[in-house]
């Protein structure tokens, strides 16, 4: 049974349509009556349509009227075109298939351009049907303008919406939390009552998913690279706090003290920057502090929160140190680095290019690129048949293409109605196509009986069509987009009988036209759904899950052999190919997944994969290839500790070639324990062993959880 929209659903839609009518009736009516235009009256009326229906613009009024603004001129560009290519079928065509896939690939560089282009096409669509009549494009620029303008006031005074709240504000709002977390912590030892779940409940706030559209930082360029990068980090951070929460009890020692405490300062300095929108302090302090904690907790001698010397080993001089002291020091050591890629990123989104000191290069890789490669890396990126933008670029590109064709070549009249409806019940399986045609083509029928009853009745009296527009736009741009396609193209059908008949004489033929146009676009757009990727991102996001899981395990043994010593020095080398290419599906897999979670699941809840876990194993493996290594003492690892490294690694690298084919009983894998040291190794070596097994026990966690082994509890530490 289809969800019924909340009060809060109803009331936006509301005033969304109401801006809509307002703008299109303040276009439309002046140009058909007073200016006597009925070429500018239609592109009056189809351009806030173009706009606030096909594609509702996200954010607040301002945000939507800036974005209406900068789109115009691509609008009068598009309809320039689409008027010089209406000399023929075959040049329609053409430029239909290269501006569908050009528009729809061009969209992966950000949300704004994603929002609009579905209006966008729309002018294309509109401007390259016949007749061939290059002597009206004054007229229709002049509607364009017209309407556009209409909307962009509308935006701002008509029932204006609250802004989203920022994603920078929900981000700050969770470091805060993180900061008075880390601080109860560093105080007492022990957290406040209850904010484990407090903690894990704000990381998954900050996923996209929780976020309105408008307020996603998806964009190509540096600022919301970064965003998204603070987002990540911000949502491993509180994560960590939470796992830190949840370890053994263990007396708190004064490094980790001190470096809890400049975690929370930083926390909170992060937060204010991302409230005034200024990049602030960079990590730089909180580095500095991270290299104190890696020299005190493996100094001889370690004092405890109370000031007492911990007892040594007799005759060495070291610090016999419980397992249960190391795995927090571990932990606490994942927090504090999580924070300084926070800082980092937080100082990049608003303090432009510039180097990024001390930290991996490859990590912060856009720091200093130019825009316009950034951009022209998120294109490339994308331009491969495995990418599922550029599988939905090409069917739409197609399905529009061969509309326009079967539109051209039968001389259908008012043929845009066929290329209106591909664009607007196209979908990205089959299953979810056919469901929306099957709705259309109900809608549509019904539409059409009634506007067909209401031609026969009213005639020619304009007057009655006239008075009927407002209250039916009004009607149709708020239930439509409530209640599905059969309402919208129902109500969508009586609209625009109701507009043509104030414009040329018409009869009730003009409904049957609409339902040839419609069931004609209709089966174009079920052609395309079922022979064009008709599964829609479902079977690619397996692949590319399987590929990030593939290409990522190499990565876990590199890291091993670079802890231990044993990795190729200098650049370019095995280790930073594997890097680059685990990067590369880490971005591919993120955009499948975003994709599939817009369709529906075809599966019954709880059988599928879980791939967040699988993106999640992704980005830290990743990361532990950046910061381990870091933190290594190669020259000091005894021969059982380098053969644990070894053995260990190669067990969770295997692990993660065998999760790839995600096995239908899920994936069981047991870490050997580090062997026990403590009485004859160096300090730094045990700490090294302890922050090499929080990371693999992370990792293995996310193995099994991403392939459906759910047998035993989840694991309660976070690696790095």
């Amino acid at each position: 049974m289809p969800k019924r929209p909340s009060l809060a659903e109803s009331v936006g839609a509301g005033q969304r349509g109401a801006r809509v009518t307002v703008a299109a009736a303040a276009g439309f009516y002046p140009a058909a009556y007073v200016l006597d235009q009925p070429v500018t009256a239609v592109y009056a009326l189809f351009t806030p349509i173009a706009f606030g229906v096909l594609s509702p613009v996200p954010g607040s009024g301002r945000r939507r009227a800036a974005t209406v603004l900068n789109a115009l001129p691509a609008a009068a560009v598009l309809t320039a075109l689409g008027t010089a290519l209406a000399v023929g079928t075959w040049p329609a065509v053409a430029g239909m298939l290269l501006v569908g896939f050009g528009l729809r690939f061009g969209a992966v560089c950000g949300p704004r351009l994603s929002g609009t282009v579905p209006g966008l096409l729309l002018f294309y669509i509109l401007a390259c049907f016949p007749p061939f009549a290059p002597e009206t494009l004054p007229e229709r620029l002049t509607g364009v303008a017209i309407g556009g303008a209409a909307l962009v006031l509308c935006e701002l005074a008509v029932a204006a919406d609250l802004p989203d709240p920022a994603y920078r504000d929900r981000l700050a709002d969770t470091l805060d939390l993180a900061a008075r977390a880390a601080g109860s912590l560093m105080r007492a030892g022990v957290p406040e009552p209850g904010p484990a779940e407090r903690l894990r409940a704000a990381g998954r706030g900050l996923r996209f998913s929780q976020q309105p559209p408008g307020a996603r930082p998806t964009g190509a360029g540096r600022r919301d690279r970064a965003l998204a990068e603070a987002g990540s980090a911000t949502r491993r951070l509180v994560d960590q706090l939470a796992a830190l929460t949840a370890l053994p009890a263990a007396p708190s020692d004064l490094a980790s003290q001190t470096l809890l405490r400049g975690t929370a300062a930083a926390c909170a300095e992060a937060a204010g920057a991302l409230r005034r929108a200024r990049p602030g302090a960079g990590p730089g302090l909180l580095e500095e502090m991270i290299a104190e904690f890696l020299a005190a907790r493996d100094a001889p001698t370690s004092q405890t929160a109370t000031g007492t010397v911990a007892e040594t080993v007799a005759g060495t001089g070291r610090v016999d140190r419980p397992h249960e002291v190391l795995l927090r020091q571990s932990t606490v050591l994942t927090v504090a680095v999580s924070a300084v890629i926070v800082r980092t990123a937080v100082t990049l989104a608003f303090g432009g290019r510039q180097p990024v000191h001390g930290l991996p290069e490859e990590q912060f890789w856009y720091a200093r690129t130019p825009t316009v490669r950034l951009f022209g890396i998120r294109l490339a990126g994308n331009l491969t048949r495995r990418s599922v933008v550029f599988q939905n670029a090409l069917r739409t590109a197609l399905g529009l293409a061969l509309a326009r064709l079967v539109a051209g070549s039968l001389d259908l009249s008012h043929g845009f109605w066929v290329l209106l409806t591909v664009l607007t019940l196209g979908r990205t399986t089959a299953l979810a196509t056919w469901s929306a045609v099957r709705a259309a083509v109900v809608g549509t029928l019904a539409g059409a009986l009634a506007a067909g009853l209401l031609l026969i009745g009213a005639g020619d009296a304009t007057e009655v069509y006239a008075a009927l527009l407002v209250p039916m736009m009004l009607l149709a741009f708020t239930v439509g987009p409530l209640e599905g396609p059969a309402w919208a193209q129902g109500l969508f059908t009586l609209v625009v009988s109701v507009a043509f008949a104030q414009i040329e004489p018409v009869t009730w033929r003009l409904a049957e036209l609409r339902v040839v146009d419609v069931l004609t676009g209709s089966a174009v757009g079920l052609l395309c759904g079922v022979l064009a990727w008709p599964f829609g991102a479902r079977a690619e996001t397996r692949r590319s899950m399987a590929a990030l899981l593939r290409d990522s395990a190499p990565l876990i043994r590199a890291t091993t052999r670079a802890v231990t010593g044993d990795a190729p020095t200098g650049g370019g080398g095995p280790a930073d190919r594997a890097l680059r290419l685990a990067r590369h599906r880490l971005r591919m897999a993120e955009g499948s997944y975003a994709q599939y979670r817009t369709e529906p699941a075809p599966s019954a809840p709880g059988t599928e994969s879980d791939y967040l876990a699988v993106l999640n194993f992704g980005a830290r493996v990743q990361l532990g290839a950046h910061w381990l290594p870091r933190t290594a003492h190669a020259h000091e690892l005894p021969a059982a500790a380098r053969t644990w490294l070894r053995d260990v690694g190669e067990a969770v690298e295997a692990a993660a070639v065998r999760a790839a084919d995600f096995p239908p009983d899920g994936l069981r894998v047991r870490l050997t324990p580090p062997p026990s040291l403590t009485s004859r190794a160096p300090p730094p070596v045990l700490s090294l062993l302890s922050d090499i097994e929080v990371w693999l026990d992370a990792l293995t966690a996310d193995l099994r959880a991403g392939t459906g082994h759910r047998t035993g509890p989840p694991a309660a530490r976070s690696g790095q």
